[in-house]
């Protein structure tokens, strides 16, 4: 008997534990989302990034293989181009809204000075190409063609002028961005570029 008892005494601080830790709340574990409610019922509302999936390219032959290949080279050469071009655009264009015509000139000059001091050397390394996909890259992130942003940064006869020397290498200045048409396989790459397959 005082076996059982001494027993029973021992077990005391035990029952009295699980006694408080059923009565306790249990914080579960996890992880905080927001929620929303549809229809009456509160339910998770989690925003998962965009997801892109690529199959393989099949080629009928080495000269499209080729052709793919320089294609995403040049857009990765080129693409940094575009983005700071069009982040300046942007800043110029904020810059520029409450000028003068007068303070527009100066202000203009002293932007080509520093964007040719910055960036000559490395455009002049460019391909013809390579050049061609900067000119419809410009397209794609601003929303304006390069004849367009020339013409309102340098006027229309500095305009007129760098298309004739695009147009002596086959080019045009006022090349269109068409995602879903020719420049279907300059997308493709620019999405490999953007998600780091490449």
């Amino acid at each position: 008997m005082a076996k059982k008892i001494l027993i029973f005494l021992l077990l005391i601080p035990l029952l009295g534990n699980a006694q408080v830790a059923a009565t306790s709340p249990v914080v579960p574990a996890g992880v905080k989302v927001r929620t929303t409610v549809y229809q009456g019922d509160t339910i998770p509302y989690v925003v998962l990034p965009a997801v892109s999936c690529y199959t393989e390219k099949v080629f009928r032959n080495q000269r499209q293989q080729v052709a793919w290949s320089r294609v995403k080279y040049n857009v990765k050469k080129v693409y940094p181009y575009a983005i700071l071009a069009a982040a300046k655009l942007k800043e110029y264009d904020r810059v520029l809204a409450g000028m003068s015509e007068s303070e527009r000139s100066r202000y203009t000059k002293v932007a080509e000075k520093e964007l040719k001091d910055e960036f000559s050397e490395q455009l002049k390394q460019l391909t013809v190409n390579q050049g061609r996909i900067l000119i419809k890259l410009i397209d794609r992130e601003t929303g304006k063609t390069t004849y367009d942003v020339v013409k309102d940064m340098r006027g229309s006869f500095s305009a007129f002028m760098w298309q004739g020397v695009a147009l002596m290498f086959n080019s045009s200045l006022k090349a269109d961005y068409d995602p879903e048409g020719d420049d279907k396989a300059i997308e493709e790459a620019i999405k490999l570029v953007e998600n780091g397959d490449f």
